[in-house]
């Protein structure tokens, strides 16, 4: 084997990566793993959900994950790569601080990009007090007013979701609506009320959302507010590659995260799933294994 083929290339250092590069690494691999230092969940304090490590910091967990791959011989590059190509049996990387690289089998753990609302104190307070996900940050917020930013179905089964968590949540349409005449009238049932008035900004101190404020100069106060954003891939590589892309904006994998062209893994939140810190780990966990079938028999037929 040439001395600048790797067994594996990952690229993207979160959870879904590490924990394919630890996989790889234990199983002997020759294994390098590209991390440009741009998380998806910097903005938070706190990631929740992954036993033993709930409430940990994202960097501290990314720091402990790439000690322990360190342990098996993995390679770990802070650099980006900037582009990507398959010739031959073999993936060929272009990378942000040296010559290319090569890897029989590529995994991308690139992520995604959240395209939040254009609203004066969002982007201040996302990650702390503006907030995706409750399973993420729903227990932090217990009790507190809340509201929820959005229209149409996803938004009214968030709210009704969210009375798990308090019993003073508002949505907050922002201008017209999408919710039809059933679904406001059991919302309206469940205690969660409207506002269809346009938003002016958010109100925000020290990353703590205070109130949001409309256009008609009313304000109400919260305390945290549920977004959730349409979403893009953070890399062109997939697609560079070939691989598709569903009608969400996600890379369409199988159950390993094996894509359509052959030797190409996705994981994480770039592939079509769930988009949490544990399934996240057991996508790479699968897709480790997966991709070391792969090396020593080929991929699966059909």
């Amino acid at each position: 084997m040439s001395s600048s083929l790797y067994d594996a290339a990952i690229v993207g250092g979160g959870p879904a990566g590490l924990s394919a590069a630890l996989t790889l690494g234990r199983a002997g691999r020759r294994v390098v793993l590209f991390d440009d230092g741009q998380p998806r969940n910097g903005p938070s304090s706190h990631a929740h959900g992954f036993l033993t490590r709930d409430g940990v910091p994202p960097d501290e967990l990314r720091r402990l994950g790439r000690e322990e791959v360190g342990r098996y011989g993995v390679e770990v590059r802070a650099t980006r790569v900037v582009d990507a190509s398959q010739a031959d049996s073999a993936f060929r990387l272009t990378v942000g601080d040296g010559p290319p690289m090569e890897a029989r089998v590529l995994l991308l753990a690139t992520g995604v990009v959240d395209e939040l609302p254009e609203i004066e104190g969002l982007v201040e307070a996302w990650g702390a007090t503006v907030v995706h996900c409750p399973y993420c940050h729903g227990h932090e917020h217990r009790g507190e007013p809340t509201a929820v930013l959005g229209r149409g179905d996803d938004t009214y089964n968030l709210a009704r979701l969210l009375l798990g968590w308090t019993d003073d949540v508002v949505v907050v349409t922002n201008g017209p609506e999408e919710l039809d005449a059933g679904q406001e009238k059991r919302l309206a049932r469940e205690g969660i009320r409207i506002v269809r008035t346009p938003i002016a900004r958010l109100r925000v101190r020290d990353r703590q959302l205070e109130a949001i404020e409309f256009e008609d100069g009313a304000a109400l106060a919260r305390r945290v507010l549920y977004v959730q954003p349409p979403q893009r891939q953070a890399s062109p590589l997939a697609e560079r590659l070939g691989a598709v892309l569903t009608d969400k904006g996600v890379v369409e994998v199988d159950e390993d995260g094996r894509t359509a062209v052959k030797g190409l893994f996705v994981i994480g939140d770039a592939a079509d799933g769930p988009q949490d810190l544990a399934s996240s780990v057991a996508e790479g966990l699968r897709a480790g294994i997966a991709a070391n079938h792969d090396l020593v028999v080929g991929p699966p037929k059909g």
